[in-house]
C-alpha cells in the first residue's frame, strides 16, 4: 500500500499508533513498527531518563526488521528543552509535536534529520504547522480521546478542510479504529490514519488492565469532553467525570477545575487502574471496540478489512 505517508515514514502500511499517555511504552511502539505500521513512543508522561529508556528497548526490539519507529512529543511537556536535545542526541528518525507552536522546534529537529509531523486540530493551525516547516500533519477530530481542540470539529468535517489548507501528507486521527473508518478518512483527502484508542486497548498498551476492560465495554454516550476551560479532554463517565460536570454545570472557573483536576489524576486511572477516581481518557469510538488484541493482530485486521471494503466500494455502480 503505497500513499504520501508510506513514502514519508518508509512504512508499509499507512497507520500509525497515536502516541498516547501512559499508554504508549516501547512494547507498543515496536509491535506496530515491526507489523508495518509506524509506531510512537508517548513521551508525555516521561521523564528525559525513562524516554531514553523506552527509545533504546523500541531500538533493540526493531533490530533485525531496522523498521522505524517514532516519538510523540507534547509541547506543553515540562522538560521540552531536555525533550528535544534527546531525541536529536538519540537520532530518533520520526517525531511528532502537538499540543503547542511547531515553529518552536522543528527546524532544529528537521536540521538534525529528523522527520517531523505536528497534531492540528483546524486548517488554520494546519497552514502555521506547513509556514513552520513540518513535513506532514495529522488532523485530529473532535471523536479523540484524551486533550481535543477547543473548536470541537468533528472528523469528518475537518478532514477535507485540512486536505484544501495543506498539500502536505496528513493523517486522520479521531474517531477511526476500523479498516473501514481508515477508508472513508483517505475517501476524505487523508493519506493514512493516527490510531489512539484501538491500540490503547492493545495487549501491548501500558494501560492498566482494568482501564482496558472498562473501555472495550463502553456504549455510545459513555464518553464526553470536559474541562473547557482548561484544556478540553475527553474521558469516559465515573465518579470522578461526574464532580467535573457538576462544577461545570454551576460555572466554576479554571482554579477551581485546576484544584479538582489535581496531580497525577491521569496516571491514576490509565496506568494505575484507579476506575473511579481517575482521569479514565478514551474516544468515543472505544465503543466500536470489544477486545483486547495484540497490535500486530490489530495492523492486519485493519488492512484487511480496509481492502475488503475497497473491493465493496469499486463494486458500486454510479
Amino acid at each position: 500500500m503505497k500513499t504520501s505517508v508510506t513514502e514519508l515514514f518508509k512504512i508499509e502500511y499507512p497507520i500509525v499508533s497515536g502516541g498516547m499517555v501512559w499508554c504508549s511504552g516501547w512494547r507498543l511502539a515496536s509491535a506496530v513498527s515491526a507489523a508495518g505500521g509506524l509506531g510512537l513512543i508517548g513521551a508525555g508522561s516521561m521523564h528525559p531518563e525513562t524516554l531514553a529508556e523506552h527509545i533504546a528497548k523500541t531500538r533493540a526490539a526493531l533490530a533485525e526488521s531496522r523498521r522505524p519507529f517514532g516519538v510523540n512529543v507534547p509541547l506543553f511537556y515540562p522538560e521540552i528543552e531536555r525533550a528535544i536535545q534527546l531525541l536529536i542526541d538519540e537520532r530518533v528518525p520520526i517525531v511528532f509535536t502537538s499540543g503547542g507552536n511547531p515553529a518552536l522546534y522543528t527546524a532544529r529537529l528537521k536540521e538534525a534529520g529528523i522527520t517531523v509531523a505536528h497534531v492540528v486540530a483546524s486548517a488554520r493551525f494546519a497552514r502555521k504547522a506547513e509556514a513552520a516547516g513540518v513535513d506532514a500533519v495529522v488532523a485530529e477530530g473532535f471523536e479523540a480521546g484524551g486533550h481535543n481542540g477547543r473548536d470541537e470539529i468533528t472528523t469528518m468535517a475537518l478532514i477535507p478542510q485540512v486536505r484544501e489548507a495543506t498539500g502536505l501528507p496528513l493523517l486522520a486521527a479521531g474517531g477511526i479504529a476500523t479498516g473501514r473508518g481508515m477508508l472513508a478518512a483517505m475517501a476524505l483527502g487523508a493519506d493514512g490514519v493516527q490510531m489512539g484508542t484501538r491500540f490503547a486497548l492493545s495487549a501491548e498498551s501500558s494501560a492498566h488492565e482494568a482501564f482496558k476492560n472498562r473501555c472495550i465495554a463502553l456504549n455510545e454516550g459513555d464518553t464526553m469532553l470536559c474541562l473547557k476551560k482548561l484544556s478540553p479532554v475527553r474521558l469516559v463517565k465515573n465518579e470522578f467525570y461526574a464532580r467535573v460536570a457538576e462544577a461545570e454545570a454551576r460555572g466554576a472557573e479554571a482554579d477551581e477545575l485546576r484544584e479538582l483536576l489535581g496531580a497525577r489524576r491521569s496516571k491514576r486511572g490509565i496506568f494505575e487502574g484507579d476506575l473511579a477516581e481517575g482521569e479514565l481518557e478514551i474516544g468515543q469510538v472505544a465503543s466500536l471496540v470489544r477486545r483486547v488484541e495484540p497490535a500486530g493482530e490489530i495492523v492486519q485486521n485493519i488492512v484487511d478489512e480496509f481492502r475488503e471494503a475497497t473491493r465493496e466500494v469499486r463494486q458500486w455502480e454510479i
